[in-house]
């Protein structure tokens, strides 16, 4: 059996290993958001940053990307993500039927969120916007994460008009903060 994993944040641009295949694919019953306090990668515990999780939703849809992983690789990959993933144990691992979009269902490897850790959060998008502006961690600024995830989920022809909000509006926040 083959092993696949699926992406819709930060996985869509840096999945961390070379996939066999990579397919656009959806998944159901949860929504893409940015309710997952980052105080690692993306933040501090002083100032924490905003990341995509799944959220579970029913009726929801998150389109995303699975990524087949080379049988030779499975391992090295799974450990790899929980690494990478794992880091808080704000994410729980999960197997989740995926369609992609030649029509093939796959099972894959998702990282959803765990609504009971205390870095589940839900703000409004003015809220989310001030902190992603002002947030840097490990792997750089908050907003770069932003960006990256904008980009690569506009590229799949994926419509998020909270996600285009988010991208303006930090623009406009991280433009004030730099002097002529």
């Amino acid at each position: 059996m083959d092993l696949w994993v699926f992406g819709y944040g930060s996985l869509l641009w840096d999945p961390g290993f070379a996939p066999a295949e990579s397919v656009t694919a959806t998944l159901s019953g949860y929504h893409r958001s940015f309710c997952m306090l980052s105080i690692h990668h993306r933040g501090t515990e002083d100032e924490p940053g905003l990341v995509l999780a799944l959220d579970r939703a029913p009726g929801a849809t998150c389109t995303g990307a699975a990524f087949r992983v080379n049988r030779n690789e499975a391992d090295q990959v799974m450990t790899m993500l929980r690494d990478r993933e794992l880091i808080s144990s704000a994410y729980l691992e999960e197997i989740h039927p995926v369609t992609l979009d030649d029509g093939r269902q796959v099972e894959a490897v998702a990282y959803v969120i765990n609504p009971a850790h205390r870095q589940y959060c839900r703000f409004d998008l003015e809220t989310q916007a001030q902190m992603i502006a002002g947030a840097t961690g490990g792997r750089g600024p908050n907003r770069d994460y932003l960006y990256n995830a904008a980009a690569h989920i506009a590229a799949l022809g994926i419509h998020d008009p909270d996600m285009d909000w988010l991208v303006t509006r930090v623009r406009t926040l991280t433009q004030a903060d730099v002097k002529p």
